[in-house]
């Protein structure tokens, strides 16, 4: 089980043999979590393997795998799982040139809760855009949860992972597509041109986007608060900021 579910989710794969099977025939992986100080034989060659595939792996506590496993034999080690297959960054631009349209991208600096990306990429669908990157660490990944609640929307998504987002803006950036990052003391969105090429990037629940990201950023874009609270929820932001680039496009 997963926190206080009453099934085990689809995307978590418990024990050394079903992980080994699992990097063996190639599955889309997100992550794996082994226990501190683990050094059995078996799961360093797991972990190998892993490295060599570039799955990102996670130290932590026993006691935290047997709460994600629901006391099942996790044999210290548990991998998550992709439901879908991430895409590239090359297939989103090339999913773009097929339309005949110019790319609409969002990028999504950290965004770690599943339900912020689960509704982001379902409404980055809804609107027609071409793809979603995020970055291998610190995020939300595809999970099964993620799946839900974007009802649908990720399988018809290309999702992209990268090791650097500041790297990524640059590449974007030399390709001709103008970067938007969402945070505050920017310009007001609705004065904004979003047609052309575009990347809309949003940051972390708590954080924002960070400093390098935020310089990378061709412009600056705000939403206007006028309320006591000056940070709207991630996906919301995404949402109002995305629906507004649709009218320019």
């Amino acid at each position: 089980m997963v926190g206080n579910e009453n099934d085990v989710k689809p995307d978590i794969i418990a024990g050394r043999n079903p992980v080994s099977e699992a990097i063996r025939s190639s599955r889309p992986i997100d992550k794996i979590l082994v226990a501190r100080g683990e050094k059995s034989g078996a799961v360093v060659g797991i972990l190998a393997k892993a490295r060599d595939k570039k799955i990102p792996i996670k130290e932590v506590d026993r006691t935290k795998l047997d709460y994600i496993s629901g006391g099942a034999a996790h044999q210290g080690i548990i991998a998550f799982a992709a439901v879908k297959e991430y895409s590239t960054v090359e297939e989103i631009f090339e999913y773009a040139q097929s339309r005949g349209e110019a790319p609409f991208i969002i990028v999504l600096n950290e965004v770690e809760d599943p339900h912020n990306l689960g509704a982001i990429i379902r409404t980055a669908e809804c609107a027609g855009a071409h793809g979603v990157i995020v970055p291998k660490r610190r995020s939300a990944s595809l999970s099964y949860t993620v799946g839900k609640a974007s009802a649908g929307a990720v399988e018809y998504m290309r999702v992209a992972r990268v090791t650097n987002i500041a790297k990524l803006i640059d590449e974007l950036k030399e390709k001709g597509v103008w970067v938007f990052g969402a945070d505050m003391n920017g310009t007001d969105y609705t004065e904004c041109d979003f047609s052309g090429a575009c990347a809309i990037v949003i940051g972390n629940e708590g954080k924002g986007i960070s400093r390098l990201v935020r310089e990378k950023c061709d412009v600056i874009v705000s939403l206007p608060m006028k309320g006591k609270i000056n940070s709207l929820n991630a996906s919301v932001a995404a949402g109002i900021l995305i629906y507004n680039a649709l009218k320019y496009r």
